[in-house]
């Protein structure tokens, strides 16, 4: 692989981690101030985060190559209400998304087919992932400070469960092992 791609995957799973780590930061937050179901959507976004790390580095080692792990940042630990921590998740999707289509850049420059069609997955999977915060950041806008809305809120979002995405490329099956 081109030292220059190699780079880029490699901060992905550095950025993709911090992805994980600052949602359960959140989701610690959010258990902490009451909102169990929200701390829960944080706890299944965190498990899909490392998901997507887990991706980028089996992908290196299937290509042959070795995964640099990068130092991660600390996260912030709290924040004012659940609106600023979803209006923060928001930000940082879209921070994501700048970060998959500028390595999609760096794959078409260097005409590199396999990352390119590995990142597909990721440019489709993006669009989900501001949506799913967008909507919440919407619905937290909507309720204000009504707290029957927020319990609401709280209730439904505390329904989502984790489940490993079946179309997820570089990322083993249950009974498969990792890795190249």
């Amino acid at each position: 692989m081109d030292p220059k791609m190699l780079k880029e995957l490699n901060k992905q799973i550095q950025e993709e981690t911090y992805s994980s780590y600052i949602y359960l930061a959140m989701a610690t937050d959010l258990e902490a101030t009451g909102y169990k179901g929200l701390a829960t959507w944080m706890h299944v976004q965190a498990r899909e985060e490392k998901i997507h790390a887990d991706i980028f580095l089996n992908y290196i080692l299937e290509r042959g190559d070795r995964a640099e792990l990068l130092a991660i940042e600390k996260p912030p630990s709290s924040w004012l209400s659940p609106l600023e921590i979803f209006r923060t998740a928001y930000a940082h999707e879209q921070h994501i998304t700048g970060r998959i289509n500028h390595i999609v850049k760096v794959a078409r420059d260097l005409n590199d087919n396999a990352t390119l069609n590995m990142l597909q997955w990721f440019v489709e999977e993006q669009v989900e992932e501001e949506a799913n915060a967008s909507e919440a950041v919407q619905q937290l806008e909507i309720v204000g400070d009504d707290g029957r809305g927020k319990l609401m809120i709280d209730r439904e979002m505390g329904t989502r469960v984790f489940a490993v995405p079946a179309s997820a490329p570089y990322y083993p099956k249950p009974g498969q092992a990792t890795g190249a």
